[in-house]
């Protein structure tokens, strides 16, 4: 057992609430998943690299090797999964939604290489995180993508596989960037998409209805330092990093 605990960690509470997805017929004296989950944490809280760990996780190696497993397993988006129903039921609301928001974030890359565009329009180059939350702000899908494709290219790939798992859905809301997919997105997913035009025409920020609440999970990202920029090689990498912040984000809504 670890003596140095970070802000960052897992508290008891919420370990035992995750602790089944992590089971394990191995016997240690410690909690090896604990820390190793504490250890991604860590990493993309301080946006630390991953020979720069602490020694009081597990070796960097080890703890790479789980993060890679459980990217490739889907485990972790399986646990979020499970996690935002249980938020949501929480507040007295239906597992799953009737109504969501999309919209995307272009963010640089470094120079570790992998794909990535300019963005001529937020004059950005790297990558766009694409997302889908509910009105509670909680994602439901994430799909990072090179920051010069149109947010129309990738709209349905964010939207299709959320479909797949819920009959709840009825509304989609974004901005005027997705103009002209309303037919699509009712024909292939009989949802109606809802644009949300700008009540402010001045540029810049303006709070919007039901928009706000996707940039408000924007901003939950930005304080997770690992996040401010794109710092993985593999898009499926960034997806895992983002949907770790959003998970811890959703745990701490449980206490």
């Amino acid at each position: 057992m670890r003596q140095k605990r970070y802000s960052s960690d897992l508290t008891d509470s919420q370990w035992e609430m995750v602790k089944p997805y992590f089971a394990t017929e191995r016997r240690r004296r410690h909690n090896l998943r604990r820390d190793i989950l504490d250890a991604i944490l860590y990493l993309v809280k301080t946006g630390c690299q991953w020979r720069m760990l602490p020694g009081e996780f597990a070796p960097w190696q080890t703890v790479y090797y789980y993060f890679r497993r459980w990217r490739e397993e889907g485990r972790l988006q399986c646990l979020l999964s499970a996690v935002r129903r249980t938020v949501r039921r929480g507040e007295g609301r239906e597992g799953e939604p009737s109504a969501l928001i999309i919209d995307c974030q272009s963010v640089s890359t470094s120079r570790s290489g992998g794909i990535a565009s300019f963005d001529a329009y937020k004059r950005v180059k790297g990558r766009k995180r694409h997302i889908a939350v509910d009105t509670q702000g909680l994602p439901w899908n994430v799909l990072v993508h090179a920051a010069g494709d149109h947010d129309t290219q990738w709209a349905l790939q964010v939207l299709q596989p959320i479909g797949s798992h819920t009959d709840r859905g009825e509304t989609v809301f974004a901005d005027s960037a997705y103009r002209g997919l309303e037919t699509e997105v009712e024909r292939k997913l009989n949802w109606d998409l809802e644009i949300v035009e700008r009540e402010d025409e001045e540029s810049g920020f303006s709070v919007d209805p039901k928009r706000w609440i996707v940039e408000r999970t924007f901003s939950w990202l930005g304080g997770w330092r690992r996040l401010n920029r794109d710092y993985e090689r593999h898009t499926d990498s960034s997806e895992t990093m983002v949907r770790t912040a959003l998970l811890r984000v959703a745990l701490s809504r449980l206490d």
